[in-house]
């Protein structure tokens, strides 16, 4: 049984182990618009489990997610990574945040799936389950360095501050006259847009193509994340765009997401 606040989140309740023992769990941190939290579990000689690079994962590779579905405890499934890039909206009050870079598998995920790990063949951690999209569908939060930096935030302060400026994007090719004029070959394509957020209203498109933020070079998302620190919040930062075969330089000026 786990205490809730008025907000939904648990604070405490109870892990149960594989070996039988059972310890009381307080948790460090939440950060819903990301669909992450950090649990402190007392107990010196708990194994932790290893985390992996979601960059480094490639579509067909075989993966598995361990879960409760439908309160199955400890129920393993296998499947392949489908797809990479996928956007997902998160909402935490009037807040909407777009997580991105998540990955989508076919392993079977159910209801009481969320909050498993989906793990590679080496038993690395790349992912949590977050979501059961469809038959032979489900989406999962990648670990990569952008997740490491909420992980981290999680547990030394208990929350995540971060600049928002409201889109959703993933890697992709230059087109070839913008690679060559820029000397490099991968940019972020913007693939979703939060209506009224400060990227559309600053004239940000779906399909705008970003190459850099602040004159420095954008190739794949977790880039363009990690250049959004909590530093930029309030502060007008140019946003370099490919659109229509040119170069762009477009103003935004992000803000604190507040969950």
């Amino acid at each position: 049984m786990a205490g809730v606040t008025k907000s939904g989140v648990a604070r405490r309740g109870w892990a149960s182990f594989a070996d039988g023992r059972d310890f009381e769990f307080g948790v460090a941190g939440a950060d819903p618009l990301s669909d992450l939290a950090v649990l402190r579990v007392p107990g010196g000689d708990l194994v932790a489990a290893e985390l992996g690079d979601a960059e480094q994962l490639v579509v067909g590779q075989l993966v598995v997610a361990v879960g409760n579905p439908h309160g199955f405890g400890g129920s393993v499934t296998a499947g392949v990574v489908s797809a990479l890039g996928r956007s997902l909206p998160t909402r935490s009050g009037s807040a909407v945040r777009i997580v991105d870079n998540v990955i989508q598998t076919d392993a079977a995920l159910n209801p009481g799936s969320s909050g498993g790990a989906l793990a590679d063949s080496a038993s690395r951690v790349v992912g949590i389950n977050t979501a059961v999209a469809g038959v032979g569908l489900g989406l999962a939060v990648p670990i990569n360095s952008a997740t490491r930096r909420i992980i981290a935030g999680l547990m030394t302060e208990g929350r995540f501050r971060r600049a928002y400026i409201g889109l959703g994007g993933g890697e992709r090719p230059l087109p070839p006259r913008l690679a060559a004029t820029l000397g490099r070959k991968s940019c972020v394509e913007v693939v979703e847009l939060v209506e009224h957020g400060p990227a559309a209203s600053a004239g940000v498109r779906v399909g705008d193509l970003i190459v850099a933020v602040n004159g420095t070079p954008v190739i794949e998302m977790g880039g363009l994340q990690r250049s959004l620190v909590s530093e930029r919040i309030g502060v007008a930062t140019a946003f370099t765009v490919g659109r229509d075969q040119q170069l762009l330089d477009i103003d935004v000026t992000p803000v604190e997401l507040e969950a």
